[in-house]
């Protein structure tokens, strides 16, 4: 099967979503921040020879691409594309990494199972669609710090009215006078 992208913009203008028509990650979710980071993952590595690049997330079928900010995104496109197109053949969705990086929404603290529950449902599908996602760090008492990942690390709208809204929807959902932060 011909392997396809379509590239796909996100809410934060430092981002693109590449959703390929075939899985890039079978099992989770990873960030990667640094070349050096992406241990058996050629493609991953490879996307950080571009100019700029300096997230990449691996997510299902599709990879989001974050920059720095400074790179014009038709010529990073232009670069960014290619390198999926070849990488992607000898790519394995099956990659493992070490445990340290694995990002899963699995505790056995029954508060923060409840309130993944209510994110699963609620906020990450939405935030999946733009290219990111995000984790429960700790819960500590009413104050509860998420990291995002992805499109949704760098975006302006996460720190302000994303975040708003998770809050919103816990306080309805989980408890009244839960606050949400970034880490």
């Amino acid at each position: 099967m011909e392997t396809r992208i379509q590239i796909q913009s996100t809410p934060n203008p430092n981002a693109l979503k590449f959703v390929l028509n075939t899985p890039v990650k079978t099992d989770g979710k990873v960030t990667y921040k640094s070349a050096s980071e992406c241990q058996d993952n050629a493609l991953a590595k490879e996307l950080f020879s571009v100019p700029h690049v300096h997230e990449v997330y691996f997510f299902d079928n599709y990879i989001t691409v974050t920059q720095d900010g400074s790179g014009e995104w038709d010529e990073l496109e232009g670069k960014i594309q290619p390198i999926i197109l070849e990488k992607v053949k000898d790519h394995d969705p099956n990659f493992k990494v070490e445990e340290a990086k694995i990002e899963k929404p699995v505790s056995d603290n029954p508060e923060i199972n409840k309130i993944n529950e209510i994110l699963d449902q609620t906020i990450r599908p939405a935030l999946q669609m733009d290219g990111g996602d995000l984790n429960i760090v700790t819960l500590e008492g009413n104050l509860l710090k998420v990291n995002y990942q992805g499109a949704c690390g760098s975006c302006p709208s996460s720190t302000a009215g994303t975040l708003k809204a998770i809050e919103n929807i816990l306080r309805d959902e989980y408890k009244p006078d839960i606050v949400v932060e970034t880490v």
